[in-house]
């Protein structure tokens, strides 16, 4: 394990993603948002995705420099093509033309196709609510592999289609709700297996639909599958989330043997919602903020530090980091030297980056 600064990291996916074909600008954006994840505690949606964007691009399926295009402008309703551009660039383009209709009609509805992965959705809620509004996000994924196991079921029929609200408050700390609707992202569990530690019981079953703790088993093939978070409810939402961002969202389902493996295409439908539209005054953010007091103040249970709210942990966690910098397991750095090997780094700068990661503090 290393720790690393947080600016030498975007430099190094920069570095990346520029030799890959991207501009600066897009480079940038790309790490701002995956260091970003790292910094807020979801390493699975860091930086150890850049791996599988790099094979994306060996492979035509991810297109540097592509811009969101939009089909379909009825006003407060949006269709837009990613084009399979870096997620990061073009849900962050398709989030702010969703922002600015939102502010015109009190609402926008945002159907988002066909971008390649389009990262941490719990940012492009944040997006939102830094622009003072309230959204609702449903995510699915095509072009993958099924890898989550329906309720009932023994193997991959879904994809961890992620599920966002997120909601401003005057006070600087949004509630952030963002969610696989698995028991975990893939990216927790290839974390894990890079890490060389087991998973927990009761998320992972091997590919005879027998439980297992070893993170292995969804590498290798055929894969294992993950479990549904909730059992039937965390299914029943996975199963709403490929239908509002797969089916109303146009996108596409993950049904189907014809699919491409393991590049992930993200369609997302999202609801943006102005909240001076539906209440006057104060009420909303008074009675919001009476709400999250109400709620923390909960005597904390034997062994819980205190009551927290939806985007609590996140900001805890991103202060640590910015102090301490962030870790990185020996795999997933060496997997990021690959990376950039395969875009054609010189070896020079891999050596360099190799040789100056900060120590733990």
């Amino acid at each position: 394990m290393i720790v690393i600064k947080p600016a030498q990291l975007c430099d190094i996916v920069e570095t990346i993603c520029r030799a890959g074909g991207s501009s600066q600008e897009e480079a940038a954006h790309v790490a701002e948002h995956l260091v970003g994840a790292n910094l807020a505690g979801h390493d699975s949606h860091g930086v150890g995705m850049i791996p599988t964007y790099v094979s994306s691009l060996q492979r035509g399926k991810l297109v540097p420099n592509a811009s969101a295009k939009v089909l379909t402008d009825r006003g407060p309703v949006l269709v837009v093509d990613g084009c399979r551009g870096y997620g990061q660039v073009v849900a962050r383009q398709a989030m702010a033309m969703a922002i600015e209709r939102a502010r015109q009609h009190g609402v926008c509805v945002l159907a988002l196709r066909n971008a390649h992965h389009i990262g941490r959705v719990g940012a492009w809620g944040e997006q939102a609510v830094a622009a003072g509004l309230v959204s609702v996000h449903f995510v699915n994924v095509i072009g993958h592999q099924a890898l989550v196991a329906p309720f009932g079921g023994s193997d991959g029929r879904l994809l961890t289609n992620p599920f966002c609200v997120s909601i401003p408050a005057e006070n600087g700390e949004p509630i952030v709700l963002d969610m696989a609707t698995s028991k975990v992202a893939l990216g927790k569990v290839r974390v894990a297996m890079n890490e060389g530690r087991q998973v927990d019981a009761g998320i992972l079953i091997d590919n005879t639909g027998r439980p297992t703790t070893d993170p292995n088993v969804m590498f290798r093939n055929p894969p294992g599958a993950v479990l549904p978070i909730g059992e039937h409810k965390g299914y029943g939402l996975a199963m709403i989330c490929e239908v509002m961002a797969g089916v109303l969202g146009g996108g596409g389902t993950v049904n189907g043997s014809t699919r491409e493996e393991k590049i992930p295409i993200n369609n997302m439908l999202a609801i943006v919602l102005d909240p001076t539209a539906f209440t006057e005054g104060d009420f909303f953010h008074t009675e919001l903020e009476s709400l999250r007091t109400w709620v923390k103040g909960s005597p904390p249970a034997p062994g819980v530090d205190k009551v927290l709210v939806p985007g609590d942990p996140e900001r805890q966690r991103r202060g640590e980091r910015n102090a301490r910098g962030i870790p990185i397991d020996d795999t997933t750095w060496q997997q990021l030297l690959d990376a950039a090997a395969t875009v054609g780094v010189s070896s020079d700068i891999a050596a360099a980056w190799a040789a100056a990661p900060a120590p733990p503090a």
